[in-house]
């Protein structure tokens, strides 16, 4: 029943479709990629616990730890829908760990999702208008990503908006991949314009503004995940960054839609 009531907020266009979601760390260097790279395994294990299939598409390693960037796939029934709530930026509070005096750090990465187009909802685009470049994908990603010769970018010229994929095993995979991605990106963008045009944008897609965060995730001194939109606080800060996001995604939903997100804090 939960869950229906859930899905009952998700009434969107493009709700139900997979996302197109991207990280990317914010000033600060090491410690804001070190945390880039924990808010990915956080969405990770979210999906899984969702039953979502992920596709791990590009991810750029930071010089000494962590992640600069990273874009993913999140595929199933209301991924778009769910992961929209999390779109914005996300502040961390802690002890850094590459700090040698052992001071307090404060760091920002940001989530951005898009919808993923199906395959029969065709963007036209002038082939012209792109310029598609093949890479070899760094191995510094560990773990993130196959080491081959074959990752492809793709810029679209006029926009400046750009799609990679180095995970799939050929070339042509990879560009078919980055293709769809960039094609949902102009879509969005399009869309964004569109809805400016109408003044209805809604507040949670407006351009992301680091310092404007959606939530914090303060580890010292005390411990306590809080979101800035709907109040709701969590004090088990281990299990929000192991994937348990239900319960903020649920209130974020509810204030989105107008409904009454109020939780108790815990």
């Amino acid at each position: 029943m939960a869950k229906l009531e859930l899905a009952s907020l998700l009434g969107g266009e493009y709700d139900r479709n997979d996302a197109v979601a991207s990280l990317h760390a914010g000033a600060g260097g090491t410690e804001s990629q070190d945390w880039a790279e924990m808010l990915l395994r956080m969405y990770l294990r979210w999906a899984e616990r969702e039953g979502f299939q992920v596709e791990l598409d590009e991810v750029q390693p930071g010089e000494e730890a962590g992640i600069k960037s990273a874009t993913f796939i999140v595929r199933g029934t209301n991924a778009y829908g769910l992961l929209s709530a999390e779109r914005g930026v996300h502040r961390l509070v802690r002890i850094s760990p590459y700090d040698a005096s052992s001071r307090r750090h404060t760091s920002f990465a940001s989530l951005d999702v898009i919808p993923l187009l199906p395959e029969d909802e065709e963007v036209e685009i002038d082939p012209k208008d792109l310029r598609i470049e093949t890479y070899r994908s760094s191995g510094a990603g560990g773990q993130h990503v196959n080491v081959t010769d074959s990752a492809v970018r793709i810029t679209h010229v006029p926009t400046g908006i750009t799609a990679a994929c180095q995970n799939e095993r050929s070339q042509i995979q990879n560009r078919a991949v980055a293709m769809r991605i960039l094609k949902a990106r102009l879509m969005d963008l399009a869309r964004r314009e569109r809805e400016e045009r109408i003044e209805n944008l809604r507040g949670e897609r407006r351009d992301i503004e680091f310092g404007s965060q959606i939530r914090s995730y303060v580890l010292q001194p005390y411990r306590l995940v809080k979101d800035h939109r709907t109040g709701v606080e969590i004090g088990d800060v281990d299990r929000v960054l192991d994937g348990d996001l239900e319960r903020l995604i649920e209130a974020a939903l509810r204030h989105r839609a107008g409904a009454d997100g109020s939780v108790d804090g815990g």
